[in-house]
């Protein structure tokens, strides 16, 4: 929001407060004044530390200026409520400005009654001193000052009421008679009170007034409501004095009273936009935090507390393809279904998006969330008519059910939440339990995710090598590069735990990257140590990966920066790599076949790979899945054999080289060379290990297995 803007939503302001309040200084004048308070508002609004009481120094500040017209307060409270969310704009990331506005303009009305209260109080005291006044000037010159009195009393804009000690009402002044509805011959047949006691008010009330009539204090000031003659109700802000005699005794009591009752509607509306949502009249995500402190606040250990969070499955699509306002009427539609699901006490609220939150206190046990779960899903489950359209609502539910002294607000919310995404997980329509291990080890995994980008800055990371054999010659042809983490407080952790994880956060082409390059600058060191005889070295590719753009860039440059001749690498992708309409990745492999990198297709044989697209692919190398050597365990002629076979004959065919993956045992060995595999890999070769361990077998002199021995 620039300062023109400012400007601009200032004279707007401006015009507000010139056609409903009289205005001493000029429209410039006045513009550049509303400016400064405009800044106020905005600063507070997009501030990191939300303080709304800023809008209840701006209200003090119109009443200092004077900007006390009867429209004005909602001329201003309306204008900012309705324009100033839109010119914010979406505010920082994760604030909701609109909430924020709501509270501003609450706590800024609030500002604006308190002072212009403080102002009618000076007035009512002055006025009570002018009636002192008037009285001792009617003890000297009674004409004069009962004219003067009359005119006060009668012109005053609050409501003024004389009562004797005993509650009698002697006189009333024509705000007062306007505001209760009576005449005065009316009025002053009925004592204090017939017209004042209200169901409401609490007996402090009434303890005070007969301290006061007792002369134990001399004024007595509260909100509180009364009945009109028509039995309407109204809200004042009274002040009542008592008046004592040239003795000092009690003689008579003095009721000044303001009418606030637009004042508190207009803060009850503003009390409710601010805990509940505008689309579906839901309680909000305030109401629903407001509501667990209360909650979690009571001193009863033994209280248990339920919470569902639902999520809509596919509501996406739903405003996607339809329109938002399909998807609004979608979403008050589920709000009354939820609604009808819950009884007294539980609260349904809206948090946001199409994500809804049920609260139950005082639960027994599982048993009686689950229950709500299957009726929630049940009443969601019926057909929604939206025009012409007839929509089905599915919606997934974490469930979570637990003492009160067990958990808190934040972590209740959060349970719910995760839980919430395993029912997606587990196939979406549909409740989950919450399950504290399955939670532990979720957060876990989230948190691998979210530390990983660091943890590979910070060195967490490193390399191990696997043996390529030749199955022939029994010599080590390649080693392929697996990374591992060295966890600063899990250990080492294999692929298993954070491949994953990387690959749904989008950190696997860090990592892939990262991998990439140490695996080059190890070959560039076997190279130098070792010449012709260093092994070829495979890296994995994700499938994230072939979509990056810069791939090809990257690949050369790593080979450039290591002075690595392109058939020294070699990349493996699986069978999902390549799976679907997109060119992208076979556009480049070819790029990089082309520059004499291998490219293997790992894992061979465990997907629906269509065998004769094969051919359209720039391979040099099949890599028979690890579930195969279970299968050639015996040595008679399995079907798994067979299959091998048929691969191995396939692969040669289309002059590609044939690697065994999964080799544990000299039985597998052997039926592996037999089946004209060219190399093998596993633990009968050798696990992953360090650098230092392929450097060895690079020295020694022996085949890594005798070739007599097949």
């Amino acid at each position: 929001m620039t300062h023109a803007d400012h400007e601009a939503f200032a004279g707007r302001w401006a015009e507000a407060i010139i056609g409903t309040s009289y205005v001493s200084m000029g429209r410039r004048v006045l513009t550049r004044h509303l400016v400064g308070l405009t800044h106020q508002l905005v600063d507070a609004a997009l501030a990191v530390e939300f303080d709304p009481t800023v809008g209840h120094q701006v209200g003090v500040d119109m009443v200092a200026a004077h900007f006390t017209g009867i429209e004005t307060l909602r001329e201003t409270l309306a204008l900012i409520a309705e324009e100033l969310p839109g010119v914010l704009g979406s505010g920082l990331p994760g604030v909701e400005v609109a909430g924020r506005v709501a509270q501003l303009v609450g706590s800024m009305a609030a500002g604006y009654a308190g002072a212009l209260r403080e102002r009618s109080l000076d007035e009512q005291d002055a006025i009570y001193r002018a009636g002192l006044r008037a009285r001792r000037q009617a003890e000297q010159a009674l004409a004069a000052s009962e004219a003067k009195f009359r005119a006060m009393f009668t012109g005053a804009a609050i409501g003024i009421g004389i009562g004797d000690l005993d509650g009698n009402i002697t006189d009333a002044n024509p705000a007062m008679l306007e505001m209760f509805g009576y005449t005065v011959e009316e009025l002053i047949k009925l004592n204090v009170r017939a017209i004042a006691v209200h169901p409401d008010d609490p007996p402090s009330v009434w303890e005070a007034h007969e301290e006061l009539i007792r002369g134990e204090r001399d004024h007595l000031r509260l909100e509180k409501p009364f009945f009109r003659s028509d039995g309407d109700e109204i809200w004042t802000h009274v002040t009542v004095s008592l008046v004592r005699d040239e003795a000092g005794e009690p003689a008579y009591q003095v009721a000044m009273l303001e009418d606030i009752s637009e004042r508190r509607r207009l803060q009850a509306k503003l009390q409710y936009q601010a805990y509940h949502d505008p689309l579906t009249a839901l309680a909000n995500r305030q109401m629903v935090t407001e509501r667990l402190e209360r909650i979690f606040a009571g001193s009863e250990s033994q209280r248990r507390v339920g919470l569902c969070f639902l999520d809509l499955d596919g509501f996406k699509v739903v405003n996607d393809s339809l329109g938002h306002d399909v998807g609004d009427q979608l979403l008050i539609t589920v709000a009354s279904r939820l609604t009808g699901c819950c009884g007294p006490g539980q609260l349904v609220a809206r948090m946001g998006g199409d994500e809804f939150v049920i609260i139950v206190e005082d639960t027994a046990g599982e048993a009686d969330m689950a229950a709500l779960a299957d009726e929630v899903l049940s009443a969601l489950a019926e057909p929604v008519q939206v025009g012409r359209h007839e929509l089905t609502v599915r919606t997934s539910i974490g469930v979570v059910e637990r003492p009160v002294a067990d958990t808190n607000p934040a972590d209740l919310i959060q349970a719910a939440d995760i839980t919430m995404y395993q029912a997606k997980a587990d196939g979406r329509a549909r409740y989950a339990m919450f399950d504290q291990n399955r939670s532990d080890s979720e957060v876990a995994s989230f948190t691998l995710s979210a530390t990983m980008l660091a943890a590979v800055d910070r060195g967490e990371f490193f390399v191990v090598y696997q043996p390529l054999v030749d199955l022939v010659e029994g010599a080590l042809r390649g080693v392929e590069a697996l990374v591992r983490w060295r966890h600063p407080t899990l250990g080492v952790l294999g692929p298993e735990r954070f491949i994953g994880l990387a690959e749904e956060s989008g950190a696997i082409v860090q990592l892939g990257h990262w991998v990439l390059a140490r695996a080059c600058e190890q070959a560039r060191v076997w190279r130098n140590a070792f010449g012709d005889a260093a092994p070829l070295v495979s890296v994995n590719l994700a499938p994230r990966q072939l979509h990056e753009p810069s791939l090809v860039a990257d690949v050369t440059k790593v080979l450039a920066d290591n002075e690595l001749e392109p058939s020294c690498l070699q990349l493996e992708l699986t069978e999902q790599s390549l799976m679907g309409d997109d060119p992208g990745p076979l556009t480049v492999l070819t790029k990089l076949h082309g520059m004499g990198v291998r490219i293997a297709l790992d894992d061979f044989g465990d997907g629906y790979w269509n065998l004769p697209d094969l051919r359209r692919l720039p391979l040099r190398e099949l890599k028979l899945a690890g579930s195969f050597a279970a299968g050639l365990q015996s040595p008679c002629d399995t079907v798994d054999q067979r299959i091998v076979r048929a691969l191995v004959d396939l692969a040669h065919a289309l002059d590609l080289t044939v690697t065994a993956e999964g080799v544990e045992t000299l039985a597998q060995c052997e039926r592996f060379q037999a089946l004209g595999c060219d190399t093998g890999q596993g633990a009968w070769f050798g696990l992953p290990s360090a650098p230092e361990h392929i450097d060895a077998l690079l020295r020694g002199a022996n085949p890594l297995f005798d070739r007599e021995a097949l």
